[in-house]
């Protein structure tokens, strides 16, 4: 019998990459899908605090505040039990299951509305599932990504662009709740509810969590991808003899019965190199972005611009440029990481900016309707730049670096670990906002501030240390 004929060069680099970009795009929208199934309660504030129980009245953004430390505390701490879940599970089932979890609890919310639920124990209740429940997505989906991405030089780009479904979400979910509101505000949970449920039956059915799911080598170890055209660039010399050489001994531990990799433990990943110092500022980093994710509708709807109060519908739209100049600025943190190679600077550089950016916002952010749309596109730039960059880019370097020895297992572990770390402020962030605002919003913005500067004087010593590293390489 005849042996079958070879394949094209690049046959494989060429299945691989459009695995690699459907992949991708199903996680984006996946992710996406959990972010706007979270904004609901924002745009629906505004009007539980005008009328329903128990929600009405001088103790209004105090309960309304619990409703949201409710979720994001249930969310950081479930967070952790996650990743080490999601190291060790079956990623498709576990995101799909997460997913269709999402839509039940997030759904268990709407229907207060249609059967007059005014019990607070209920919704506290609902709450806590979700955060439960919706825990599971992110470590699974930086995981699948970071088993289709994790030898691309341009990740940092990648992931930039990638974690954009985070506002790509609050826009979607935000327009949605907006848009049905005047229908009851019932529907604003049911319409994202319904959009979650039908993606998560669409992962269970098409997401391949890894190469090897579908029969596909990573090609980047002998291929890399060309940033700046796509095409495939082939390794010569004394590189491809280093690859093939490893690969070599790749096959010799396999077929002499090596182990493959253990997932990692917690307390290990926690003593990685850089894990600790980049989940402490994103405490404070997510701190300040989840504080604006829940609490901007409203802020809107009770601050005048222009010498006029907006709708709550009007409210709840216009909050979405925030998330718009977020997309950008966690697209150019990524791009500008890549470029000078150098994660923590940039972060720094990103947050140091977005000091004297919400100090303008609240200033003159009520001038006029010009005014609070560009102050406001400026805020969300510099605020959840660095929040994109740590949670993608950040997080997948310090899952893959070498102290791990390529155990590909670390990688949905350390992602919860920061992202959890974080998700603790992002609880502390909306609680602290619903006491405070009490006092006006000048004190919000203060904390705000004081948060961001904590999060800067986590990443100074490792901002001196790159900085130092590549001018002794000049030298």
């Amino acid at each position: 019998m005849e042996a079958a004929a070879a394949a094209p060069p690049h046959a494989g680099a060429r299945g691989l990459r459009r695995h690699q970009y459907a992949m991708l795009a199903l996680t984006f929208a996946s992710y996406a899908a959990f972010h706007a199934s979270r904004k609901p309660p924002s745009i629906v504030k505004a009007v539980l605090s005008a009328d329903w129980a128990p929600f009405s009245g001088p103790q209004g953004p105090h309960r309304l505040g619990e409703l949201d430390v409710a979720f994001l505390s249930a969310y950081a701490l479930a967070m952790f039990a996650a990743g080490h879940l999601a190291d060790r599970a079956d990623l498709r089932r576990l995101l799909g299951a997460a997913m269709l979890a999402s839509g039940a609890t997030t759904a268990a919310l709407g229907l207060a509305y249609f059967l007059d639920i005014h019990n607070h124990a209920f919704f506290l209740a609902a709450q806590v599932a979700s955060g439960v429940v919706q825990s599971a997505g992110w470590p699974c989906v930086v995981a699948i990504v970071g088993n289709w991405f994790g030898h691309t030089s341009s990740r940092g780009t990648i992931m930039g662009i990638w974690n954009s479904h985070t506002s790509v979400g609050n826009i979607a979910g935000s327009v949605l709740a907006a848009a049905v509101l005047e229908f009851g505000w019932g529907w604003s949970f049911l319409v994202p509810a319904f959009v979650i449920a039908v993606l998560g039956v669409t992962v269970l059915v098409l997401l391949v969590a890894h190469p090897s799911d579908a029969g596909l080598e990573m090609e980047a170890m002998e291929v890399e991808m060309n940033a700046n055209g796509g095409e495939e660039v082939e390794l010569l010399g004394e590189d491809k003899k280093e690859v093939e050489s490893e690969r070599d001994e790749d096959v010799l531990e396999i077929e002499m019965g090596a182990q493959l990799p253990t997932a990692i433990g917690f307390l290990e990943a926690w003593r990685l190199p850089g894990v600790a110092p980049y989940a402490f500022c994103l405490f404070f980093s997510k701190l300040v972005a989840y504080t604006f994710l829940y609490w901007l509708p409203f802020y809107i709807r009770n601050n005048a611009v222009a010498g006029q109060f907006l709708s709550h519908k009007a409210s709840g739209i216009l909050s979405v440029v925030f998330d718009i100049g977020g997309v950008l600025g966690g697209i150019s943190a990524g791009f500008l990481s890549d470029a000078i190679g150098a994660r923590a600077v940039t972060s720094v550089l990103f947050l140091f900016l977005s000091i004297p950016a919400l100090i303008v916002y609240r200033t003159f952010g009520g001038v006029s309707m010009r005014h609070n749309v560009g102050l406001m596109f400026l805020s969300g730039y510099f605020v959840n730049g660095p929040y994109s960059l740590i949670t993608t880019a950040v997080a997948t370097d310090l899952g893959t670096q070498d102290a791990v020895k390529g155990n590909s297992r670390a990688l949905a572990t350390v992602s919860a670990i920061i992202d959890g770390t974080g998700s603790v402020g992002a609880a502390l962030g909306p609680l602290l906002t619903g006491y405070i605002s009490t006092r006006g919003w000048n004190s919000v913005f203060l904390m705000l501030i004081v948060s961001i500067s904590l999060a800067i004087l986590f990443l100074i010593r490792l901002a001196k240390e790159e900085i130092v590293s590549k001018l002794s390489t000049r030298h």
